[in-house]
């Protein structure tokens, strides 16, 4: 059986500049989450959780071998909720997330089967693209 990947929380989806800064982290998603990706990397970790928004900028500062962990992800007519950097599972996977953390807008959809095949549908168009 293959160990289980260990992988670091980096910021939650939800937190923006002001919330970092309301936590007392003077810094952007953008700055703090390839930071802390590389300390990740450093450290031995297998890979990290991250906004799909920062995808590229730790595959940019940490490399292709980190497993990169990806929730927020919403399709253009679901709402965001709490969510503040969100991108859709196809725009996820092309710029490089290797895992897709999916939960409400499939268990909060009126039909969730439905939500999830659709789901499923723009990850594997990602392959043919």
């Amino acid at each position: 059986r293959p160990r289980p990947l260990l992988v670091g929380i980096t910021v939650l989806t939800s937190f923006d500049e002001v919330a970092l800064e309301e936590i007392g982290v003077p810094s952007t998603p953008a700055v703090q989450v390839p930071r802390l990706a590389l300390l990740a990397k450093d450290a031995g970790l297998d890979g990290v959780v991250a906004s799909p928004q920062e995808i590229a900028l730790i595959r940019e500062r940490c490399g292709p071998s980190l497993t990169i962990v990806t929730p927020g992800i919403r399709g253009a007519g679901d709402a965001k909720g709490d969510q503040s950097r969100t991108m859709s599972a196809f725009d996820a996977l092309a710029a490089g997330a290797n895992y897709l953390v999916i939960g409400r807008p499939i268990i909060g959809a009126p039909d969730p089967r439905s939500a999830a095949e659709r789901i499923a549908d723009e990850c594997r168009r990602v392959r043919v693209s």
